[in-house]
């Protein structure tokens, strides 16, 4: 008899498919490189797809952006974050400089993506970052590969020098009154007109921030339509380039790596060239505005009309930071809830400049002015402070910790002085207590923010004080009371009953708190369970309320279980 076999067929599972992305960059803009970015995008795709072993996730480019960071690459940051969301397995590219050039970014970068069991494969080095050595390769490569571009940076640097010793600025840098036609900067009218009335206003004798305030008022701005700052101005009053020459290496990058743009103060030769533009001004008038900014800059603040200066300016230095102190004034107000009310005062400090712009720069804390001229009188031996004396006598004062200040004498000689802030307490006057006292008094009345309409209006009978509202947080519910807190022993009354006895006493079916604060002077507890409402008129009403026993939590059971175990207690002490 012929007999029949089942052959089961077995499923074969294919192996799954690795996620590969393609990383390209260049870095200057120009028609041949940019073909290259073309070349090597369209290479990567035609790999990745052509592979069946490969999942094309992706080529990611970065067009004419320098390889020595990877804060301005958008794409390779965005390939790192589709990376940590576990959407590639592999990354192509072609070289370890198209990666990166700085050996930190790249080893950091290389090494997170070894965490996440990510490999890159650099095709021309033929390294893959996965494999035993790969790490170690890359740090050898990645380190000449920094070398090469920090060589390609001291090339360019030599060949800006070289134009610069011919007259040939490196670059068309922009200048505000100017604008660029070929390789010359050609005068812009109304912005020239700007130029001048900056000039003009410095030689009058304005400050910068008084240039600054006055354009702002009419609505004049830069040429990116941004308010006028006081460095905007600066920059102009500085530049030679508007007197008709050129001063060149005013700046310079130190290192290819950060690319921190170093000021010129004499590290490198600058190279000065004549008559290479129509000036706006001309330049006499130049070195005069820079030998006014000179002089202008030893006096201080004292130059600067627009300052309020007092007798203390300039005269006290910080002992941690050296910076100068400088004077805030802040007004005492009185404030309740969302509502502020300015009071009749004033309240002066002074300030180490470098803790003022920053508290972690330096750690000194202000010092009261009340407090600072108190101390100044003491070591001058004045009955009261006196500005003229102390600007002859005193060069400065040191402030090295808090509570301490050294009295620097002009003849010579230095004087230690302690002292304790109490500017607080000075400040609070008696006049502004009442004028607190008042202001809170009247908010309440009227039942402003966290004020009610009872507030100050319910007296006990017994000690003559406020009737206070009392919460009652429960399980249960939530009660809320009005009672005297000094234990008098007047029983409170639930703020629901006092509202519908009010209402009652007013004729309402409801309790109206516009209505009870017009018709009611006030409310006497006259005792448990009593009141009685005084009205604006002068006449009077009582009314009683009910007092509600608190029920004891205490059964019988509980009392007579309770008494055996003190019992047992008792008799294990005895034993």
């Amino acid at each position: 008899m012929k007999t029949i076999k089942k052959i089961d067929v077995k499923s074969i599972a294919l192996p799954a498919r690795k996620r590969v992305a393609a990383y390209a960059r260049v870095s200057m803009e120009s028609d041949r490189l940019a073909h290259s970015l073309s070349a090597q995008i369209s290479y990567y795709n035609d790999l990745i797809q052509n592979n069946p072993e490969w999942e094309f996730a992706g080529v990611y480019a970065d067009s004419f952006i320098s390889g020595t960071s990877v804060e301005r690459r958008a794409e390779f940051k965005r390939m790192i974050q589709d990376c940590e969301d576990s959407k590639i397995d592999i990354i192509l590219t072609k070289s370890i400089s198209r990666f990166a050039r700085n050996t930190v970014d790249l080893l950091n970068t290389v090494r997170r993506l070894k965490e996440l069991g990510i490999e890159v494969q650099f095709e021309k080095e033929r390294i893959r970052s996965l494999s035993g050595d790969g790490e170690l390769m890359l740090t050898l490569l990645a380190s000449f590969a920094q070398e090469e571009s920090r060589s390609i940076s001291e090339n360019v640097k030599w060949g800006a020098r070289k134009r610069f010793q011919k007259g040939i600025p490196h670059g068309r840098v922009r200048v505000f009154g100017y604008r660029w036609e070929g390789d010359h900067l050609v005068i812009i009218p109304n912005e020239a007109e700007i130029v001048k009335r900056i000039y003009q206003n410095f030689l009058d004798g304005k400050s910068r921030l008084e240039t600054e305030r006055e354009f702002a008022a009419e609505g004049i701005t830069t040429r990116n339509g941004c308010r006028w700052r006081d460095h905007s101005i600066k920059t102009v009053l500085t530049n030679i380039t508007y007197t008709g020459n050129l001063l060149l290496q005013k700046e310079f990058t130190d290192d290819p790596i950060t690319k921190k743009h170093i000021k010129n103060t004499g590290q490198l030769p600058q190279y000065f060239v004549e008559n290479t533009h129509e000036p706006i001004i001309d330049m006499r008038t130049f070195r005069f505005v820079q030998e006014e900014m000179a002089r202008r800059r030893e006096l201080g603040p004292f130059a600067n009309k627009s300052l309020n200066t007092t007798c203390f300016t300039r005269k006290l230095r910080c002992g941690k930071c050296g910076s100068s102190f400088i004077r805030c004034t802040r007004s005492i107000r009185v404030k309740y809830h969302s509502t502020l009310q300015p009071a009749n005062g004033y309240y002066r400090t002074w300030n180490c400049g470098r803790h003022r712009k920053n508290t972690a720069l330096c750690e000194t804390n202000e010092i009261p002015e009340t407090i600072l001229k108190k101390c100044c009188s003491e070591v001058l031996g004045l009955d009261e402070f006196d500005e003229q004396i102390f600007s002859k006598r005193i060069e400065r004062i040191d402030v090295p910790c808090q509570g301490i200040l050294l009295f620097n004498f002009v003849e010579g000689g230095v004087i230690s002085k302690e002292w304790h802030s109490k500017a607080r307490t000075d400040c609070w006057t008696d006049e502004l207590k009442n004028k607190h006292r008042e202001s809170r008094r009247n908010y309440m009345l009227k039942g402003i923010g966290p004020f009610y309409p009872f507030t100050c209006r319910i007296k006990c009978g017994c000690c003559g004080e406020n009737v206070k509202r009392q919460s009652e947080h429960k399980s249960v519910n939530h009660k809320v009371f009005w009672r005297c807190r000094n234990g008098c022993g007047i029983k409170g009354i639930p703020e629901e009953e006092l509202k519908e006895i009010s209402a009652g006493i007013l004729g309402l079916e409801e309790f109206d708190s516009e209505a009870f604060m017009n018709q009611i002077d006030h409310i006497t507890m006259v005792r448990s369970g009593l009141m009685e409402f005084t009205f604006t008129d002068g006449h009077t009403e009582q009314a009683e309320y009910c007092i509600k026993v608190r029920q004891t939590k205490w059964t019988e059971e509980r009392r007579k279980a309770m008494s055996e175990r003190l019992k047992q207690l008792k008799e294990a002490k005895k034993k």
